[in-house]
């Protein structure tokens, strides 16, 4: 069981039986009347975000959430499926909950999945991804304005806004957490 007094950024907790995560949280000693945390959380599950006041005396049971790594297998049109490398067992994933990440991740790459009470909820690609570019229109001679991008499809299918010079079969590297082209990547 967890207080209420004691929250902090990133705690997980249940309430009526949902995992939440405390996203920013302040105790507030008013002058009269008693202390009480005024919280800001979010439903793990959902993604809904709520902002409440809690007694710090109110308790709560713990939320216990495992992160695994697991190698992207394979798609079979409405499932991606997912291997454990140490049990070598493979689980099936809606496309729900794979639709942000999968856009980065190709067959045999490795992505963070969590799980609540042994169910999964939410797939996460790495941070930084070296993909590569399979096409993309040619740049325009002599257009060295600063700052102009074009579209640029990578080899997992996402879209991304490249600097002009980028060419089709180049690697680059993006920042999944945004989608943003950081650069060109070594091989």
């Amino acid at each position: 069981m967890i207080y209420a007094g004691d929250f902090k950024k990133g705690i997980t907790f249940e309430i009526n039986g949902e995992p939440h995560v405390v996203l920013d949280f302040q105790h507030v000693k008013p002058g009269k009347g008693a202390a009480f945390v005024r919280t800001k959380y979010k439903n793990i599950l959902s993604g809904a975000i709520r902002e409440e006041a809690f007694n710090p005396n109110d308790k709560f049971p713990k939320a216990h959430i495992e992160t695994k790594q697991m190698q992207y297998l394979y798609n079979d049109g409405e499932l991606y499926y997912f291997m454990d490398g140490e049990t070598y067992e493979q689980i099936p994933i809606q496309a729900d909950m794979v639709e942000d990440a999968i856009k980065y991740i190709r067959e045999n790459d490795e992505a963070t999945i969590k799980f609540y009470k042994d169910a999964p909820f939410l797939v996460e690609a790495p941070n930084f991804v070296n993909l590569k570019v399979i096409e993309t229109e040619p740049g325009v001679k002599g257009d060295t304005a600063t700052n102009v991008t074009k579209a640029a499809t990578v080899e997992t299918g996402a879209v991304i806004q490249v600097p002009i010079f980028i060419e089709a079969g180049e690697l680059i590297q993006i920042d999944t957490r945004s989608g943003e082209y950081l650069g060109r990547a070594k091989e």
